[in-house]
């Protein structure tokens, strides 16, 4: 049984999201000439599913490639990790509030 810090690695969503549009870029242009639309009208949703598809590529890889920087930047040791710091005032919880176990009414 694999420990929790061995665990497999997660699955690649952005790809799957892209195989997935990039099906429906053919299959949507072919159900569109199955169904009497025009070879026109079939090759301008083709080109605007893929147009689309491209979009929603970049923006997947971009947000993956931030996700990958901030976790490596999360892991990086910090000058005051370890400290325990507590800014401001006001910051210390707990103590008893006038009037807590009032009901309103």
């Amino acid at each position: 049984m694999p420990s929790p810090r061995t665990a497999a690695p997660a699955p690649d969503t952005a790809t799957d999201v892209v195989r997935w549009a990039a099906f429906s870029c053919v299959l949507v242009p072919l159900v569109l000439l199955w169904y009497g639309s025009s070879l026109v009208g079939a090759a301008g949703t083709a080109l605007g599913l893929a147009a689309a598809t491209a979009a929603c590529r970049a923006l997947l890889r971009r947000s993956e490639h931030g996700a990958a920087l901030l976790r490596a930047a999360q892991g990086a040791p910090s000058a005051t990790r370890g400290r325990r710091h507590r800014g401001g005032t006001g910051t210390r919880g707990g103590g008893r509030r006038p009037g807590g176990s009032t009901p309103v009414g």
